[in-house]
């Protein structure tokens, strides 16, 4: 039982981090044009080796 004084901080403070780099992402807008990546990856005009 003395292991659970050890696991459950470190839960929480490995839950902090993950909400802390999601709100992070919200905040900059890594998730404003989902769907218009999505059409990018599939159109022919964008190449792995960009036109010189």
């Amino acid at each position: 039982m003395t292991i659970l004084t050890y696991l459950i901080p470190i839960s929480l403070i490995l839950g902090c981090i993950g909400l802390w780099g999601f709100l992070y992402t919200l905040r900059s807008d890594q998730y404003d044009d989902p769907e218009g990546n999505a059409q990018r990856i599939l159109n022919s005009d964008y190449d792995a080796k960009p036109k010189s």
